[in-house]
């Protein structure tokens, strides 16, 4: 592995650490700094796309209605690096406590991320979330876990 693709690889591994660190802090600013302005979402929300920073924020901003404590935890993050696009997956879980003092333990889903290099900077272009389906029932597996 060469240097480069190892520092462009902690670079995106700092960049979803910050993520993280701005869901669980609600801070969208953080959050619109991780993501280039034209997103395309993929989210488990309707519509079926978010596309632009503002749409995407909007998403996060609903999710933090819902929340007053929250945490997001990730499992077996994985990371592939190119020389302007990369990509990472990874499980992914949004959990904490509703706003009327309810624990949720909220839901795995599997959750893929498409960076793109923006001068020095690694920006999500695309990021998608989902959860199995049961196709004959067209029922959502949220029960399962990594």
């Amino acid at each position: 592995m060469s240097t480069r693709y190892e520092a462009d690889q902690a670079a995106i591994r700092q960049r979803i650490d910050v993520m993280i660190a701005g869901i669980e802090g609600k801070d969208l600013d953080a959050l619109r700094r991780s993501y280039a302005p034209d997103v395309v979402s993929f989210d488990v929300e309707p519509p079926l796309q978010h596309v632009g920073v503002d749409a995407k924020l909007k998403n996060w901003e609903r999710a933090f209605a819902m929340l007053d404590e929250l945490h997001y935890d990730t499992r077996e993050l994985a990371i592939e690096v190119g020389d302007v696009v990369a990509f990472a997956h990874c499980f992914g879980r949004l959990r904490g406590t509703l706003a009327d003092g309810t624990a949720t333990s909220g839901m795995w889903v599997r959750g893929t991320f498409c960076f793109r290099k923006v001068g020095d900077e690694w920006l999500v272009a695309h990021d998608q979330a989902s959860v199995p389906l049961d196709f004959p029932t067209g029922r959502a597996l949220t029960d399962l876990e990594p």
